[in-house]
């Protein structure tokens, strides 16, 4: 593996139609035409962003502190010592740089110098989110190694991808839109707890608390039904509140694979088997976006 193929290994592709999905959600309900517009690409680009630096950040703070050792599913770069430390340190810095400057231009673009109120909370934000997909795995308290990862990954990719993205268009919010945005939050989460459902075994080795190794199994896998079945609950109230025609339930779609994926975790006996059940929820979660962009 050349260092081009090791930073892309290291970004995770597969993790990023996931990161963007509460994007294309809050969009498409704020504007029609969301996709020509600048604020959305802007958007787009800032959450993709984030998401690598947390990659970046995740593979740098689980492999200085052995973590990935013995993992399943992808190689990790530091780990492996395709990448040392210092250049994770390196790309963590430039992508968060670049994501940053790129994360000003958009609150700028979207608020100007008439809404210096709403131009500094956002611009909090972003730096919340900075700290949010470093702080992860890096560092002596790293929030994914004492369970709160679940917490986080539910408020940055449900609540703040869709209400923020809503709210840069219209620079308004209906109680309604916390229904969406609980709906790609819970599927996000539920990514993440069948991460740490393979992973359950070698991070009770190497001491990471997530809330897969302090519920247990059993628990662990009514969680992630829960998460899945109330996600979409949520995005069925939303359109039953906004009495839609059944042309425009056609996301439901995107829960087909995700009712076959409870049933896998439930009767799933070898965590390994697990990784491509990632892949799947992430996958489903997207279409379940654009489904929704196109039919809401």
């Amino acid at each position: 593996m050349n260092k081009i193929q090791a930073w892309i290994a290291a970004a995770r592709l597969r993790t990023l139609p996931l990161s963007v999905s509460g994007i294309i959600v809050g969009s498409s309900l704020a504007a029609p035409n969301f996709y020509n517009t600048s604020l959305f690409w802007m958007a787009i680009f800032v959450t993709v962003g984030f998401q690598v630096l947390s990659n970046f950040a995740n593979d740098y703070g689980d492999g200085v502190k052995g973590t990935d050792k013995n993992r399943e599913g992808e190689q990790r770069m530091v780990a492996s010592g395709i990448i040392s430390p210092k250049q994770m340190k390196l790309g963590m810095l430039v992508v968060g740089a670049l994501t940053f400057f790129v994360a000003t231009l958009l609150i700028f673009e979207a608020f100007g110098m008439d809404q210096l109120f709403l131009a500094f909370i956002f611009f909090n934000l972003a730096i919340a989110s900075i700290v949010a997909a470093v702080r992860y795995t890096v560092g002596k308290k790293a929030y994914g190694y004492s369970g709160f990862g679940d917490v986080f990954v539910f408020l940055f990719f449900g609540l703040l991808s869709v209400l923020g993205s809503y709210f840069l268009f219209t620079k308004a919010l209906h109680w309604d839109l916390l229904l969406p945005a609980f709906a790609v939050g819970s599927f996000s989460t539920a990514v993440l707890n069948l991460n740490n459902l393979r992973d359950r075994e070698t991070d009770a080795e190497v001491g990471k608390r997530t809330l897969v190794v302090k519920l247990g199994l059993d628990k662990a896998k009514k969680y992630h039904l829960f998460l899945l079945v109330f996600g979409m609950l949520c995005a069925l109230s939303y359109s039953f509140l906004h009495k839609t025609v059944w042309t425009q339930w056609m996301y439901i779609i995107a829960f087909i694979p995700m009712l076959l994926n409870i049933k896998t975790v439930l009767a799933n006996k070898q965590a390994n088997l697990l990784d491509g059940e990632l892949k799947k929820v992430a996958l489903s979660t997207f279409l379940f976006a654009i489904l929704m962009a196109l039919f809401h």
